[in-house]
Parts: C-alpha cells; sequence; structure tokens
C-alpha cells in the first residue's frame, strides 16, 4: 500500500499546488485507509488502488475548498525543468490547470498527467463515463481556447 505514496504525492500536488498540502493529504489517505482495514469496513468493491486515488481526489478537493472559503489563492509552484522556456511553459499549464474548476482539474490531472483510463476516473470521480468524458471535454476545449494564438 505505501508503494502508492509518491504516486499519490504527484496526484495531490497537481490537484492542490501544494507540496506541504499534499504531504498533509496523503498522510490522511494512509491513516484513513489503515483505520478502515483495521475496523474491517474496506468492502473491497474497487481496487486498493483506486480507493486510494478516490481518497486522495476527494481529500485535495475538500482542501482546495476549504482554502477558497478563507479566501486565500492558491498558486501552484511550477515544477523545475531543464531549461528556462520549459519552465516557463510548465507554469503557464499549471496556471491554466489551476483556472478550471475543481472537477474538471481532477479529471484531467487523473487522466492525462496520472495516465488512468477514462474508466478508472470515473471510479475514482465517483461517476459515469460519459459524465467524466464531458468533464474531459469541457477542461480540453477551455485549455485550447487559453493556448489558442
Amino acid at each position: 500500500m505505501f508503494d502508492h505514496a509518491p504516486t499519490l504525492f504527484r496526484l495531490a500536488v497537481r490537484l492542490t499546488g501544494s507540496a506541504p498540502d499534499a504531504e498533509d493529504i496523503v498522510h490522511d489517505v494512509f491513516v484513513k485507509a489503515l483505520a478502515h482495514f483495521k475496523a474491517g469496513s474496506f468492502r473491497g468493491d474497487s481496487s486498493l488502488l483506486t480507493w486510494l486515488y478516490r481518497a486522495t481526489t476527494n481529500l485535495s478537493l475538500d482542501r482546495l475548498r476549504s482554502l477558497k472559503r478563507r479566501q486565500h489563492e492558491v498558486a501552484p509552484e511550477p515544477p523545475t525543468a531543464g531549461s528556462p522556456e520549459a519552465g516557463v511553459l510548465l507554469k503557464e499549464l499549471s496556471d491554466a490547470l489551476a483556472e478550471l474548476p475543481d472537477d474538471q482539474r481532477a479529471a484531467m490531472v487523473l487522466k492525462e498527467l496520472q495516465g488512468l483510463s477514462t474508466r478508472e476516473t470515473a471510479l475514482v470521480l465517483e461517476r459515469s463515463e460519459g459524465a467524466t468524458e464531458q468533464l474531459l471535454v469541457r477542461a480540453r476545449a477551455t485549455l485550447r481556447r487559453r493556448f489558442e494564438p
């Protein structure tokens, strides 16, 4: 289970834009998972990884909503890159993702950056595949408009 920590951390960072928040979220996910296992309440309706993705996504989106309520702006830190041009492009992409509605950003990060299938993304977001596809279509259209010359 703990082998998935780096993957869950990347997901949380991409959703929240904050490494310290992502660390807290991953910690909370594992505490929650262990509590479910000890209590015998993990039903196994989905795979463990899907459950961990769902918990990480939900806690990340909850953290964003909480921050928005407190009127703080969450600005994702751009990842370090080999060249200044790549750093600028990554910063622009991070900013564009941060401007998407929470559900669209979660769908894009899970599908395009984490590499989940549409079905897996739908399971994590607890939506139908069709609804997930619509989120992705809207998110891509918004990103396309932002980056068109």
